[in-house]
């Protein structure tokens, strides 16, 4: 059981600025409630490590000041985010339990809850912190800590939320920020479009509805079925393997060799269409992001703060041709999708967006609380949401206490979606957020044709 000790309100320890603050498109397109993951550290820091935190987050707020401010809607639907500094929640907590209690950390656990800063979505959206930390002690000496955060989605992206975190544990480890860490480029304008919206140049299908099971005519019985967790992990040999057989099935005369998140995006999806058993004539598409910093022209500074990144989607695929295929034919479609995001895609679905009249229709609802809207976008079965956290450099989140051991969500999504995360070892952590239903047979396919050399 987890007990609350103390709770702060942190603010910039320096005047910073104020007023309205322009949030771009790809900020308007995510769901607006909070991220929520964990890190975990076998060490347990001295007794004054709360005001560490408290004093080294006060520090890095200065110069990352939106994250003290506060979202509002505006006009038609938009969010717009009011740099009013009232603060980020800090928290500290005891747990009578120990860490091996909590296994493989697997967000199944419901006192896993427990180990993360709750946002209470009853108060109005003015209220809300867009971010909240809770630093929790385990049971007994020596016996590790959480760090639990919960951050607001419009506000940014898990690429800069990972380096402003990485930032703040520097600072607390009374080490010197670089430049880039000091001045983040927080103006959003850098993706404002110069000219009213013109009409999109390409279909955008990853912003239209996807394809829904056979003989219904909407996606809410699907969203209304329950969901659990599974942690598999592929060792760094698994995935060489996995990916020189998706090359060697490769029938393309010089074509570029497929990646390991190619390789094993394309795994997971045919695992997930063999599990479901459904019709093979039944569509299905897997959706992943793109991370576009790199793609734009001229470039994004690589320490922009805001969501930088653009939905893609594969062509429709039948589930027969996935489960029959060879798998390279599954990681050419991936491929496909990733090579949409080029700079002339990423304008046209900004202007994509800013056609669209109603943007709760390309919003995804918020289902964490039960919201289940009839046309908000649905990703689940027959389909697939692939989020990769391949590049993050969680590792680097020391405070003092030495790096984190682990690394992952804190909340089972509510819907079919996969999370990928590179361990310190090179290893792939694979959390696995699958229908109940069919969870007991994506486990046994998974593990059974990794295995098969035929995969």
């Amino acid at each position: 059981m987890v007990s609350i000790k103390s709770s702060y309100n942190v603010i910039p320890n320096e005047p910073t600025p104020k007023g309205p603050f322009w949030l771009s498109d790809n900020d308007q397109m995510v769901r607006w409630g909070h991220t929520s993951f964990i890190y975990i550290y076998k060490e347990q820091p001295n007794l004054n490590a709360i005001e560490i935190l408290k004093d080294s987050l006060s520090k890095i707020l200065v110069p990352y000041y939106p994250i003290a401010g506060r979202l509002r809607y505006v006009e038609n639907g938009r969010l717009e985010l009011d740099c009013n500094t009232k603060g980020v929640k800090l928290v500290e907590a005891d747990n009578t339990k120990t860490l091996a209690e909590y296994g493989d950390f697997s967000p199944n656990n419901e006192t896993f809850k427990e180990l993360i800063p709750m946002v209470d979505y009853t108060q109005p959206i003015e209220e809300l912190p867009l971010m909240l930390v809770q630093l929790t002690r385990f049971y007994g000496i020596g016996q590790g800590v959480s760090i639990g955060v919960s951050i607001s989605h419009p506000l940014t992206d898990g690429f800069a939320i990972i380096r402003f975190i990485n930032s703040w544990a520097k600072l607390a480890r009374g080490e010197t920020l670089e430049t880039s860490e000091l001045f983040p480029v927080l103006d959003r304008s850098i993706l404002k479009s110069p000219h009213p919206p013109l009409a999109p140049r390409f279909d955008h299908a990853e912003l239209k509805p996807f394809p829904l099971m056979l003989g219904s005519s909407d996606h809410l019985a699907e969203k209304r079925k329950k969901v659990s967790v599974v942690t598999l992990k592929l060792t760094s040999e698994q995935v060489e393997r996995l990916k020189k057989k998706v090359n060697d099935q490769s029938q393309k005369e010089g074509s570029r060799p497929y990646s390991r998140y190619e390789a094993i995006a394309a795994y997971i999806w045919r695992c997930a269409s063999k599990a479901r058993e459904l019709d093979h004539l039944q569509p299905t598409q897997l959706l992943f992001v793109v991370e576009f910093r790199n793609r734009l022209n001229p470039p994004l500074p690589k320490n922009y703060f805001g969501n930088a990144f653009a939905p893609t989607v594969t062509p429709t695929c039948y589930i027969g041709d996935i489960i029959s295929k060879p798998l390279s034919y599954v990681a050419q479609k991936i491929r496909e999708a990733n090579e949409l995001i080029n700079n002339d895609y990423i304008w046209s679905q900004q202007d994509f967006i800013k056609c669209h009249k109603k943007l709760d229709e390309l919003r995804p609802s918020f289902p964490f609380q039960g919201e289940h809207k009839k046309n908000s976008p649905f990703y689940g079965n027959p389909n697939l949401h692939i989020v990769s956290w391949m590049h993050m450099q969680w590792h680097e989140a020391d405070f003092g206490w030495g790096k984190p051991i682990y690394f992952g969500p804190a909340l089972v999504y509510p819907s079919d979606k996969v999370y990928l995360i590179r361990s310190s070892n090179d290893s792939i952590i694979i959390s696995m957020h699958f229908q109940i239903a069919h969870m007991t047979l994506f486990t046994k396919f998974f593990w059974e044709d990794i295995l098969d050399s035929r995969l």
